[in-house]
């Protein structure tokens, strides 16, 4: 397959001068994959018997973006031997009388710095850096302190306020760093056909179509849904839907001062309806819930419906208890990751997948409010009029994306 422009500048990195290397900008436009080619093509080139680092925002994701598709790719198989150890989290590469091992660690939170602490390496990869705090990355660099090691980074815009937008790419673009920076726009990959770029520009909205799709460093500001906004109709349901048959599950955002929202969700060909929902405000009622009284009306709600699982804000830890107590509902602790959860909302309804019944009122009022804090420094949603828009998140995060992968898993 030919290589742009800029992919084959990542390639060329390692001939260089240049400590740092810095790609970022927009997804799918062929960062990472080159870079994990050219970070291990350099170490094989110049170092025997040194360890290096391949960093991500956990273990699994560096394994599952960065190591498994390298191990997979055939220029990797032919160029190299290499030999992967799960309980080490380390592929060794060899190839004649050289062998280098590379190491995969995770800087998911400020204590992920240990670590990686006391080793000496003599480059690492550090892919998603904005997703990893700045103590663990700069503990990653203080460890590549063998000669001649390269720290190479790969990212997708963030906040135009985030440390590493202002402290690398911008003193990379000024010259005050020793560091190779490289823009990606969606389009810089070849290899990707135009039907793939519409599919993913149509993927995106707001600040999402902003970051990933023009690879833009811009501030979350505004409606978080605006598409909804927009274009209410286009994803409603309207109309009588006790016809349609499939999978049943409930999404539970659990409040007792706060308010509490559930929705009942049927999946059916691969798509998911919110068919009804219950939103109680005890505040606006002037009366709180108890436990037992949440989970009477979570039966009211699911009456005449066989449920497959009730997926529940992870942090009512008593509302879980109770739920399990009485034995009639599988409870799942929701994946409360609020950004990628967002992301994968929109997605999925821009893409079709989730639909709205007219009926949900609430819903539909809190998409129309649900906003970006623009006070805040870092990606954040204003803690108001959310109640439904957590629901619906823990919903398509942790039930519907990983079905639909699971079923494009097995239709390859």
């Amino acid at each position: 397959m030919a290589l742009g422009e800029k992919q084959l500048q990542i390639l060329q990195f390692r001939f260089s001068d240049y400590s740092y290397l810095i790609c970022d900008g927009a997804v799918r436009s062929g960062k990472t994959s080159l870079m994990t080619v050219g970070f291990i093509d350099d170490a094989m080139a110049r170092f025997n018997g040194r360890r290096f680092g391949i960093c991500g925002k956990t273990v699994d994701s560096a394994t599952k973006n960065i190591v498994q598709p390298y191990m997979a790719m055939q220029y990797a198989q032919r160029s190299y031997r290499i030999k992967w150890s799960r309980t080490d989290k380390t592929m060794t590469v060899s190839k004649g009388g050289i062998t280098n091992v590379f190491e995969v660690f995770g800087g998911k939170d400020e204590s992920s710095y240990a670590l990686i602490q006391g080793r000496t390496l003599a480059g690492c990869l550090i892919d998603e850096v904005v997703l990893q705090p700045r103590s663990f990355v700069d503990q990653a660099m203080i460890r590549c302190s063998v000669t001649g090691a390269k720290v190479w980074f790969s990212c997708n815009p963030a906040a135009p306020s985030h440390w590493f937008y202002t402290d690398w790419i911008l003193k990379a673009d000024k010259g005050e760093i020793n560091a190779k920076h490289i823009h990606f726009v969606l389009r810089d990959n070849p290899g990707l056909s135009d039907e793939t770029i519409q599919r993913y520009e149509k993927s995106f909205s707001g600040v999402f179509y902003q970051r990933y799709v023009l690879g833009e460093w811009v501030a979350a500001e505004g409606l978080i849904y605006p598409f909804f906004a927009a274009h209410q109709d286009t994803y409603l349901f309207h109309g009588d839907a006790s016809h349609i048959d499939g999978q049943f599950y409930v999404s539970i955002d659990y409040g007792t001062h706060n308010p509490c929202s559930m929705g009942l969700w049927v999946i059916h060909d691969g798509k998911a309806l919110r068919i009804k929902e219950s939103y109680f405000d005890s505040r606006a009622e002037r009366v709180q819930r108890t436990d037992e009284e949440h989970y009477a009306e979570l039966e009211r709600l699911t009456k005449g419906y066989y449920i497959q699982a009730v997926v529940v804000d992870p942090s009512a830890a008593s509302f879980i208890e109770t739920i399990r107590r009485h034995g009639k509902y599988l409870v799942i602790p929701a994946d409360n990751d609020v950004l990628n959860g967002i992301r994968c909302v929109a997605s999925l309804m821009q893409a079709g997948l989730v639909t709205i019944h007219e009926s949900c009122t609430a819903s539909r009022r809190e998409f129309g409010l649900y906003s970006w804090d623009d006070k805040a420094k870092e990606d954040r949603v204003v803690k108001e009029n959310d109640h439904a828009m957590d629901d619906i998140r823990y919903f398509c995060y942790t039930i519907l994306a990983p079905l639909i992968r699971w079923a494009d898993w097995r239709r390859k």
